[in-house]
């Protein structure tokens, strides 16, 4: 899994689905309207109401990619009956052609894997999204080459070919970490590769590229073909932003706080058990998902489990100065048109014993 375009959202309609206000309820409610109430029911029919157990309250949750194991604790809460014991009915998807950020502005989908820096460009285009948990607590991607090209630093960027998808926040990102050591961004040959296979274009076009070493790293050990990565919170503090985290928007939180909750109450224990528990989580998600590679999801899962958390109190949880240093940055370079309201983005509210 490389790291997706920047911009895997279409801002447009994602901005028409906001003014038009439209988009299903799925966490429940009365959208459909009542069915009747107790008070015009027959007493015996009220008891019956009563005393019958309480449906639960269907929700979608759009996932960002195919499954992989950024995704494992959602599977394990839908496995082992965490999200059924908060009353939910979850229905986890891939976000087809529209994406997850555009499924939950819309209200297609209650819940969605999103990133900051898709959100963060979201956001000051006024589109109503908001981080309510930081699936990965640092940020696991890099540049990563083939050991045999010799890039042991951003400098040894200069004279050699990247592959990417043709966005400006590439080559910002490769500069903020290219400058403390002395490299010179202009000196890299850059290539737009689009979504072709990692291992194909480093042995045919390109030296390196930007990948989740959790995902494409850990296949290329599994595969033999060692690599050099060189992460990017490693070299500037200000690209240590939260990717993956999950995503709800306004209207969900307005409309259907309990619902939140309940889903962040589930969805915390199924990642707590991805940490206590990698080689049982895993075979979670290949039992939900057996067209994946069982070998890669098990050395990966492995690999990830322990950063999930990392050094946060819980599971989850977002700083502020994360969202700000980011955001911050990119209005610097003038990547963003203003700066972003980096307390509106994002939420601890809803998460166990949130403050």
């Amino acid at each position: 899994m490389g790291v997706k375009k920047w911009l895997t959202l279409s801002l447009t309609s994602l901005l028409i689905l906001t003014a038009a206000g439209c988009g299903g309820n799925n966490s429940g409610g009365n959208a459909g309207g009542s069915q009747g109430s107790p008070a015009s029911a027959s007493p015996e029919a009220a008891a019956s109401a009563e005393s019958s157990p309480k449906a639960a309250t269907p929700v979608k949750v759009a996932l960002d990619w195919t499954p992989n194991t950024n995704h494992t604790g959602l599977y394990v809460a839908k496995e082992l009956g965490y999200y059924a014991e908060e009353g939910l009915d979850v229905d986890i998807v891939q976000p087809g052609a529209a994406g997850a950020d555009t499924m939950v502005t819309s209200g297609e989908a209650a819940f969605g894997v999103g990133a900051q820096d898709s959100l963060t460009l979201a956001r000051i285009q006024g589109v109503p999204l908001v981080s309510i948990a930081a699936i990965i607590q640092h940020n696991t991607s890099g540049f990563a080459a083939p050991v045999d090209r010799g890039i042991k630093s951003p400098k040894d960027f200069e004279g050699k070919t990247y592959g990417g998808w043709g966005s400006p926040v590439e080559e910002a990102s490769m500069k903020a970490i290219m400058d403390p050591v002395g490299g010179d961004v202009k000196k890299v040959k850059q290539v737009t590769i689009g979504e072709a296979d990692y291992f194909t274009a480093v042995k045919r076009d390109i030296d390196f590229a930007w990948i989740f070493y959790a995902w494409t790293g850990i296949e290329a050990k599994l595969r033999g073909e060692p690599l050099d990565m060189l992460y990017l919170k490693d070299y500037a503090p200000q690209l240590d932003y939260y990717t993956p985290v999950l995503t709800t928007s306004e209207k969900e939180i307005a409309e259907n706080p309990e619902v939140v909750k309940a889903f962040l109450k589930a969805t915390s224990k199924g990642y707590q058990y991805a940490i206590d528990h990698p080689k049982e989580a895993a075979d979670i998600l290949i039992k939900a998902v057996p067209d994946l590679d069982a070998k890669l999801v098990q050395a990966s899962q492995e690999w990830l489990s322990p950063k999930y958390k990392d050094d946060a109190a819980r599971w989850g949880e977002q700083k502020t100065e994360v969202w700000k240093n980011y955001a911050d940055w990119m209005y610097g370079l003038k990547l963003l048109d203003k700066p972003l309201e980096a307390d509106k983005a994002f939420t601890n509210e809803f998460l166990p014993d949130g403050k």
